[in-house]
């Protein structure tokens, strides 16, 4: 009997594309789980997001990135700062596109990035299931990227059997290397940060045009008490006043809504009864702040 090991294989991928193309959307059923915030406004990712997806002898690090776009302050620059770090020593790059719609600008600014990046690039071409010509677009991504060397129709909302397809096709690629994490971790983030990601998501769900994009969120205590209910204190962070005021709503209502459908989340995926505790902070112009990016964990 022969007492070689397998070898294992593992590398990372970078998931790129404009906001709301269904970057996060692809990444979490690729994985099975929920470790990106999702919701239907654009740069609701902030933060490079690691998924880590393990079949037997290989090992995927997916790494989610904020949507490309114009940086209009500290904090959009930063997002542009984490997709350059993804880009950075990567096995992969799947550059999500949205099929019901032909390149933009954004598009074209992201394509020259790409052009750079020495690692095989396949176009996803997201939401198939909505486009009227698909293959029109598609033709006009690819033409962007000549480089890339596949191109991959599918809707990761509304067929996971293709986005499981995808999946092992991106395991067999990876290249001859140790795992880079356990097998039984799906995500790198902590678990106050994914939670206050949860709180943010579903901010910005409920909450006026004007107000999601210059929320934050993070959590300040988190405790196990003796009966098994885990105990969270969370603070929504806005710029304003009369952004508070529009958190906390008519009566605290708004943010009673908020804390309800971010403890029905945090329940589904701890398995646990949830207390959610929610406080509404102000953090003038936090998004131009270095001081208060790093302390909210931008820098």
């Amino acid at each position: 009997m022969s007492t070689e090991s397998v070898p294992t294989h593992c590398g990372f991928v970078a998931i790129v594309g404009k906001p709301n193309v269904g970057k996060s959307t692809l990444l979490n059923v690729m994985l099975g789980v929920k470790v990106a915030p999702i919701t239907s406004r654009p740069q609701t990712t902030r933060r490079g997001v690691r998924g880590i997806y393990t079949e037997g002898n290989r090992q995927v690090v997916f790494v989610d990135t904020p949507g490309w776009h114009q940086p209009k302050d500290r904090l959009g620059q930063f997002m542009i700062e984490q997709i350059d770090t993804a880009l950075e020593e990567i096995n992969l790059v799947l550059w999500v596109v949205d099929l019901r719609h032909p390149p933009t600008p954004e598009d074209e600014d992201l394509a020259n990035r790409l052009q750079g990046v020495d690692a095989p690039i396949w176009i996803v071409g997201n939401k198939i299931d909505a486009a009227k010509y698909p293959e029109q677009a598609m033709q006009a991504y690819a033409a962007l990227l000549p480089n890339a060397q596949r191109h991959i129709r599918l809707s990761a909302l509304k067929d996971p059997k293709a986005v499981y397809r995808l999946r092992e096709e991106i395991l067999l690629a990876m290249p001859e290397s140790p795992f880079f994490y356990p097998v039984d971790i799906r995500s790198d983030q902590s678990r106050q940060h994914w939670a206050a990601e949860i709180v943010r998501e579903q901010a910005m769900s409920l909450l006026r045009e004007e107000i999601p994009y210059s929320i934050a969120a993070r959590v300040t205590d988190w405790e196990e008490r003796e009966n098994g209910v885990q105990y969270i204190r969370a603070e929504i962070i806005v710029e304003r006043e009369g952004h508070k005021a529009i958190v906390i709503g008519k009566g605290g209502g708004m943010l009673k809504q908020i804390g309800q459908e971010a403890r029905k989340q945090l329940e589904l995926f701890l398995g646990s009864k949830v207390y959610l505790e929610l406080v509404v902070k102000v953090m003038p112009d936090w998004r131009r702040d270095p001081r208060a990016l790093r302390e909210l964990g931008y820098e």
